[in-house]
Formats: C-alpha cells, structure tokens, sequence
C-alpha cells in the first residue's frame, strides 16, 4: 500500500514537539516550526504569581485543616507553621536557588553526591516523591475547587454527584492552558493571584473587625483554651505535636526554585553565574513567604473563633472552605459567591505551578539518562501524560480531598527534607560552621515533621512508593528500548587524532577495537596478526587502533574527546573514554565518514560467553558484546548501507 505524507499530520507533530533541539543522529529530523523569540525570563513578581497560586491557594482549606487538627489551638499551631516557615523553609530555599539556579532544585544538588547507577536510583526516587507533590497538586487542588463550586449556594442542587466529572474538566482546562504556551500560564496567574489576595484581604479585614465589635467571642475562645490546655507550655506543647498535620501550609517552595529559569535576570548574567535570578529568586521567595505568613496567622484566628467547631468536621458548611463560610456569613451571598468564583479559579489554576515544575524536573533529567523517549524533552507531549496523570489520579481518589492530603503532605515534606540535607552538605563543604548547623537543625525538624507524617498518614508513603515504582520501572523500559541508539552528543578530535583519521583515509580506512590490556609490543604485534589471519587482509594494509575506556556507564548522552598517541614507535592509537564503547565507536566511525568522505573499515573479535549476559553487561557497564551492539547502532543511526562503516568480526 502506499504511504502519504498527510501535510496535517505534519503540522501536527510540528506543532507538538515545537522546541524540541533535534538530538538524534541518524533520525529523521523533527519538522521545524517557525522559530519563536528567545524567551528572556519574566520579573520575579510575576513568576511569584505563578508559584503562588499553589502557596497562596492553600488558604482555601489550610483553617479549615488547621482547626480540624487542632481545635482551639489552631492559631497557636498556625504561628508553629510560620515560625517554621520563615526560620527553616525560607532559608533552606534561598540557599537551594544560590547552590542550584538552573532549576534543578535539591535533587541535582544530593545528586552529585552519588556517582553511577547509585545516583541515577537516588534521582529517580527523588523524582517519584516530586512527582507524587506536583501530581497531587494539580488534582487535590482542582478537587478542592470542585468543593467551593458544589457548595455554593446556587450550585448545590444541580452540581450534586458531580465531583469527579467536573475535577476533570477542571484538569484539562489546565493543561489546555499549557498546551497554549507557557507565557499565557504567568498572564493568567498574576491575574488569578491579585484578585484572590485583594477578596481574602477583605475577607481578613471584615473578620477582625467583628473580632473587634464582638468581644466576647475572644474571651470564649481564651477561657474555653484555657479550660481544655491548663497553661500556655502545654498549648505550645500540643501545637508541636499537631504541626505535622498542618504540613500543607509549607507548599510552594520546591516550586519556587523549580521555576527559576523563568525568573529575568541582570543584563551581564551568564548560565554560570546568573546573579540577577538569583537575587530575583530570593525575593521571590521571601515575598510569598511573608506574605503567606500574615494571611496564615489572621484567617486560622478568624476562622477559629467565628465558626463553631462542627462546622469544620465532615458535612459542616466550613468543612474545606472555612473562608468561604464567613464571606457568605458576613458579606452576604453575592460577595459570597464572587469569593467563591476567586477561589475555584485559583484552586483550579494551582496546579499551574505544579505543572510548571514537572515541565522543568522530569525532562532535565529521564531524557539525559535515556529513561524517557527523545520527544520527552518537548513540552507539550509532556502536558499530555501529565493531564492523563493527573485524571488516573482523581478517580482513584474519587476527587476526595481528605484522601489526597497524606500523599500530598508526604511529598510535600520529602522534597524540604532533601532540601534541608542538602543545603546542610553544601555549608559543611564551604567551611561554613554557623550555617552548617543552623541548617542542620532544620533538617532534624523537618526529619521529624515527615517522620510524624508518614507515621499519622502511611497512605502517603504507598503513594509515593506507587509514582517511585511507576517511574523507575518505565525508565528502564525506555532505557531498554534505547540502548541501541547513537547517543554521542558531539566529538572533539585532538590534533593527531584528527592527522591519524585524515592520512588513513588516503587508503582504505581500517581501525581495529581493541580492548587496552598491558599496552606492550606484543599486544598490538599480535592483535594485527589475528585481525590480518581472521580477514584475509593483505600486509600492504594499514590499521589504527581504538581503545575505548568505560567512565560512568549509567550515563546514556555525552560527548566523545578523541586523542591520539603512538606507542612503541610504530603503532598509532586513538583512546576515548565513554559510558559505553559500542556507542563510542559507532559515533567515531560517523565522524570518520563524515570527516573525511571515504567509508572507514572496523575489525573485531568475537566475545566468549553466553549472549544474554553479554547483552546484560552492555546495559548495565556499557562494554559486552561490543561487535553486533556496534554493528546495531550503525545500522540505526545509518539507514543508506551504501554510506554505512563496514563492521567485521572474525
């Protein structure tokens, strides 16, 4: 049957994988769209908008939460948070964007502490509790937000049962936004962000000043604390205890560095010193954080002492929307219901920052070790898997927001512990005493905190360890399915490598793969007499040798460096060092090719042993079966046989 190239389909992938830098060698490159602008970066207040529509959104439930978790003592455990917030959490994040500005967060920083598979392993579970934070945002949030719509007043009746549904659409609204382009996503967030802080300010405003009028509701909430708790060491007591419960109100940190990249920097910042985001970074951080702080203390006070405690629990009108309760209450149904349309959008729209940092996180590093397709690197392939995610997700949970809260505080609380531990690593390596134990008490906290987490809510950790599992099991298939590509980035001959490849290309190109034992005469005697004997090739011939040198095998892209020496007087040899030597020596003999327009020649000898295992050693220390692998990555690399390095094994 013949095929057609459907000019729409074209336009289709196009569209799908715009921006993706074309990697492959050999493939087919990717249609080319029409170049867009560099992206310059945004001002940080801007971005702040972005990330704080997940920290700043959390005041749709956080009282609610709080009181749940606390009773009476909820303000004085909301101050626990802040106080934990500004003194642990602020500090950690401002160091991470210092030591990681690219994005990468506290992952890259504990990443280059472990070599090999060892560190890919740490990254990948790192990736599966960040996975499971970002995930669970963007579907608790819009869960949350299907609440408000449900409860309101002039919804209730026909919403009803409709949870599920409408968490969905909410969902793929989201990533419809994405789909659209990443700018739009910060347009719509300082929009959402301003509108929902103006409404709580007067929600907050309104709710103090009834404090005021109607005294005795503080003096009912003073004497009932007092009844209940004896004394202020106890109160303070039990609000240690509940704080890990209130563990949500920390969200928004990992994010804030996630989406560095997107904060604008000074005109003179270069990649490896980029101060002006940095800087832009920090205030970023430490505005939301500040901000967040006042809003926290006054609406759990507010909320505490205006609302009776039943309506908190399940079925109660304040039950996830406390604040909502008292805009209804007090401000009456219209500026109710205005308050609740701010507050669906920005709950919906939180998982904007989530999505934000799955889009930097997830790409920097499964394509980089070959444990994502190619087009993983493109972003809008991305908000596809990631939307449909996020839809498993929420029917799973049944859109229930109580459910997704142990998972959602879990991931939480690793991430900031990771942070804090790494942090703490980087001030001992700096030799910087006050800093190294200042953060390393932090990271105790926080240790405990999650501890406490995981002990109250365990539904957390099988959470995590199910996106841990997904996660590891389909990079190795992925890995698995790429092992045999040509996955050399670039090549960098030296002066004689580059005089060796030229001269032999005067005659027929012939290199023999050798594997360096002792490096002696004899060795390289012998192997050209094996190689002659094996091939039939005439003594006229000439060859050079290639040895390649194992590094790290649990890298999968990286460029080659190519050098050339001569041993003994006679016999010229081209060492590379690199994470698998089939790849290395496909990747030369294209260049050869390339370099100098003559077909080149390489000789092997067979490798003993049991196929498998062979096969096994490739995958997992790069080298095995080196012969057929190379032969493979030629011929996937190389579709035209006419043009494709001759392989030969004897």
């Amino acid at each position: 049957m013949a095929t057609t190239n459907d000019p729409r389909t074209s336009r289709l992938r196009a569209w799908m994988l715009e921006g993706l830098s074309d990697m492959g060698k050999g493939r087919p490159s990717v249609p080319k769209a029409k170049p867009e602008p560099a992206h310059k970066g945004q001002p940080w207040w801007r971005v702040m908008c972005l990330t704080g529509v997940d920290y700043f959104s959390t005041l749709g439930y956080q009282p609610g939460i709080a009181a749940l978790a606390a009773g009476l003592l909820s303000p004085v455990a909301t101050i626990v948070l802040v106080i934990v917030t500004l003194a642990g959490a602020l500090p950690v994040y401002r160091r991470v964007a210092e030591e990681s500005p690219h994005g990468e967060g506290s992952i890259a920083m504990l990443s280059r502490l472990l070599t090999k598979w060892k560190g890919k392993l740490f990254v990948l579970t790192l990736l599966g509790f960040a996975a499971t934070d970002f995930l669970i945002t963007i579907t608790l949030s819009a869960s949350d937000a299907t609440t408000h719509l449900i409860e309101n007043p002039h919804l209730s009746e026909a919403l009803h049962d409709k949870q599920v549904l409408i968490t969905m659409i909410l969902i793929a609204l989201l990533g419809a936004v994405f789909l659209k382009g990443f700018l739009e996503a910060i347009g719509v967030a300082v929009a959402l962000v301003g509108v929902y802080l103006a409404l709580n300010a007067v929600v907050v405003v309104t709710g103090l000043w009834h404090v005021a009028t109607e005294g005795h509701v503080v003096t009912d909430w003073t004497a009932a604390l007092t009844t209940e708790h004896g004394n202020v060491f106890a109160m303070i007591g039990v609000a240690l205890i509940v704080f890990p419960k209130l563990a949500l109100g920390l969200s928004g940190f990992e994010t804030g560095v996630a989406v560095m990249p997107h904060v604008k920097g000074d005109p003179g910042d270069t990649e490896a010193k980029p101060a002006g985001r940095i800087r832009g970074t920090k205030k970023l951080l430490t505005t939301a954080a500040l901000i967040m702080s006042v809003f926290l203390i006054s609406t759990s006070f507010i909320t505490t002492v205006l609302i009776p405690h039943e309506e908190f629990e399940s079925g109660g009108k304040a039950n996830g929307r406390a604040l909502a309760y008292l805009a209804h209450d007090y401000l009456g149904n219209t500026f109710g219901t205005i308050y609740d349309v701010s507050t669906i959008a920005i709950l919906w729209f939180a998982g904007a920052s989530a999505m934000a940092g799955l889009l930097n996180l997830m790409p920097r590093y499964l394509p980089k070790y070959g444990m994502a397709p190619h087009w993983a690197r493109a972003v809008r392939p991305m908000v596809i898997i990631f939307t449909l995610e996020a839809f498993v997700v929420t029917w799973i949970f049944d859109a229930d927001v109580d459910a997704q809260g142990g998972a959602y505080a879990t991931g939480v609380l690793v991430l900031i512990c990771s942070a804090a531990i790494a942090v703490t690593i980087a001030a001992r390596k700096a030799g910087q005493r006050g800093w190294t134990i200042g953060f390393g008490v932090i990271s105790v906290v926080f240790l405990y905190t999650t501890v406490v987490n995981v002990i109250e809510r365990p539904d957390g950790v099988v959470i995590g360890a199910f996106f841990i599992a997904e996660i590891i099991v389909v990079s190795f298939l992925s890995r698995l399915a790429r092992s045999f590509e040509l996955r050399v980035t670039h090549i960098e001959l030296d002066t004689m490598a580059e005089r060796f490849i030229r001269d032999i290309s005067h005659r027929t190109p012939r290199f023999i793969a050798n594997e360096p034992d002792n490096r002696d005469v004899a060795e390289y005697r012998d192997k050209i007499e094996q190689i002659r004997a094996d091939n039939d090739i005439p003594t006229s011939e000439d060859f050079v040798f290639v040895e390649v040198t194992v590094t790290d095998p649990s890298e999968f892209e990286a460029g080659l460096t190519v050098r050339g020496e001569v041993l003994h007087d006679r016999y010229r040899v081209l060492t590379v060092e690199s994470s698998s030597v089939p790849n290395a020596l496909a990747a030369l003999l294209l260049h050869s090719r390339d370099l100098t327009g003559t077909r080149p020649h390489i000789y092997f000898e067979w490798t003993e042993g049991n196929p498998f295992a062979n096969f096994v050693r490739f995958f997992l220390l790069g080298r095995g079966e080196v012969a057929p692998v190379t032969r493979e990555i030629l011929r996937g690399a190389e579709r035209d046989r006419a043009r494709r390095p001759r392989v030969h094994v004897g």
